[in-house]
Parts: C-alpha cells; sequence; structure tokens
C-alpha cells in the first residue's frame, strides 16, 4: 500500500511523497517538519492513504495530531 506525505504552504500543496509504508511516512513527516517549516515556508503536512484517509497531520508548531491507524 502507498501511502503519500503531503506538504501544504500558504498557497496549497507544495510537494507530494510516496512512502511504501506508513511508518515510514509518519516517521519522515515528524523528523522533517521543523526543516521544512523553516527553509520550505511549509504550514501543515499529512500522511495519506490510498484512499485519501488522512492518518498523520501536523501543522503549525511542533506536535503532531495523530489520526490512528
Amino acid at each position: 500500500m502507498v501511502y503519500t506525505v503531503i506538504w501544504y504552504g500558504k498557497q496549497g500543496v507544495v510537494e507530494m511523497t510516496p512512502f511504501d509504508a506508513e511508518k515510514e511516512a509518519r516517521e519522515h513527516a515528524r523528523a522533517s517538519f521543523a526543516a521544512r517549516q523553516q527553509d520550505d515556508g511549509v504550514v501543515a503536512v499529512e500522511v495519506r492513504k490510498p484512499d485519501g484517509t488522512v492518518v498523520f497531520s501536523q501543522a503549525g508548531g511542533s506536535s503532531g495530531v495523530d489520526g490512528g491507524g
């Protein structure tokens, strides 16, 4: 199953990156958020299943909102 990490800026989607595993996608999103926020101006990140269900999201500060899974 492919999970997609979606990075959002103030104007919308900045980048979408596919991952083969949910854990790998979540870890990438968590580990990269602060740097992407500072370097690229991202305001939020989501990890989505192929059906569009959000399984992880993080916005603003450094605390994440876990959508379960």
